[in-house]
This record gives C-alpha cells, sequence and structure tokens, in this order.
C-alpha cells in the first residue's frame, strides 16, 4: 500500500484524546505517514494544562496531506479567526483524499467553508452552532458526507478513525486495528450522550462549560 500521509492539526488548549484517539488508530495504517502540524513548530499544551503534544512539522510543511484531521477544544475558538489556519485547512481541502474532525474541530471545517450544505456533527453542547457555516446539525457519532468525516465529542474521534480505516485500507485492516488497540467499549455508566444522561449530570457540565466560556472571554 503506498504511503498515506495524514495531518493532524494541533494547536494551544486542544482536548488530547481528540487528536490522540484517532492518532492510535491511523497511525497504524499500513504506509501511514503521520505528522502533528501547527502554525508554529513546537509544543501545545493540552486544555487541562497536564498534557503537552508536539508539532514536528508547520502547516506550511504539510501542504497537501492525503487525510487532514482537526481535533476540538477550547482553542477551537481561536482558530475560527485565524486566517492562516483557515487558508491551510482550505488548501488543503482541496487535494485531500478525506478531510476529518472531532469534537469542535468541525467548527474549524465550518469556518473554513467546507461544510456549507453538508450534515454534519460535533459536541453535543455546541451541535446548534454547525448552522452558522450553513450545515445541517446532525446529533450521530460519526458523519460521513463524500469525503468529509465529522465526529462528535472526544471519544468519538476514535469511532471516526476506525470507519476511515475501513475507507482506506479495508474492513479486515480496520478490524485488525480495532483488535490491535483493544478497543471493547464497556463503559461503566450509560451515561455518554446527554439524552441518557441524569438531568442533573447534563446540567453540571452545561454549567462548567459556560463557566470555561466566562473565563475565556474574560481573557
Amino acid at each position: 500500500m503506498p504511503a498515506v500521509q495524514i495531518a493532524i492539526l494541533i494547536f494551544e488548549n486542544l482536548t488530547a484524546l481528540d487528536a490522540v484517539g484517532p492518532y492510535e488508530v491511523l497511525s497504524r495504517l499500513p504506509g501511514a505517514d503521520l505528522r502533528f502540524v501547527a502554525s508554529e513548530t513546537g509544543p501545545k499544551t493540552t486544555e487541562t494544562r497536564a498534557l503537552t503534544l508536539v508539532a514536528d512539522h508547520s502547516i506550511d510543511d504539510v501542504p497537501k496531506p492525503d487525510i487532514v484531521l482537526v481535533p476540538g477544544g477550547l482553542g477551537t475558538r481561536e482558530l475560527l479567526d485565524d486566517e492562516r489556519v483557515l487558508d491551510w485547512v482550505r488548501t488543503a481541502h482541496e487535494s485531500s483524499q478525506w478531510t476529518t474532525s472531532v469534537c469542535t474541530g468541525s467548527l474549524v471545517l465550518g469556518a473554513a467553508g467546507i461544510l456549507d450544505g453538508l450534515k454534519a456533527t460535533t459536541y453535543w453542547a455546541v451541535l446548534d452552532r454547525l448552522r452558522e457555516f450553513g450545515a445541517e446539525p446532525t446529533a450521530e457519532r460519526v458523519v460521513e458526507q463524500g469525503k468529509v468525516i465529522t465526529a462528535a465529542g472526544v471519544s468519538s474521534g476514535i469511532d471516526m478513525a476506525l470507519q476511515l480505516a475501513a475507507r482506506v485500507a479495508g474492513e479486515d485492516v480496520a478490524k485488525a486495528i480495532q483488535l490491535g488497540i483493544e478497543y471493547d467499549p464497556q463503559p461503566p455508566f450509560d451515561a455518554g450522550s446527554p439524552e441518557k444522561a441524569p438531568e442533573h449530570i447534563v446540567a453540571l457540565i452545561r454549567g462548567l462549560l459556560e463557566q470555561e466560556e466566562a473565563q475565556a472571554r474574560a481573557g
């Protein structure tokens, strides 16, 4: 299988699993040439401040990846107005085989004009924001529209990456990767979506998100 160049965009205040979950899947593709890219090379601190990922390549170094992946996190707020990043996303999308996102990374795809007229998903608490970019919000875990694949919040990036692996290398390869990473979710609670979680838990998370927004606005 020929080399597949995969660019995962990273930035300050990203959600770690949004990037690392898909990385664990896609790095196992035959011929995978996976790169963490950013506006500027160097360490990028995740939103919990407890983990750092490193971009060894600038977005200028990887103009035409086969696969583009944009994770989410608090840092996507700044990216929505970062024309350098948005222009890279647009340009890379023109020649990519697949353009993908996890969580609020889909808002970045939207800001780049990629989701106009498409169904898409994102983190449940900001799902309606997709309308701002001409997309049709869809409360599904993974949404595939042509070569654009969006995933819902955080852990859904693993599901998206396995679906993408099947598209790129076939179902057997994707199943082998799934077994290799022993991805067999059996969570202790059935509270992984706002439809399933108790109302007071949904309210708790909404309150925390509002606090984060207020802190971000305060600088």
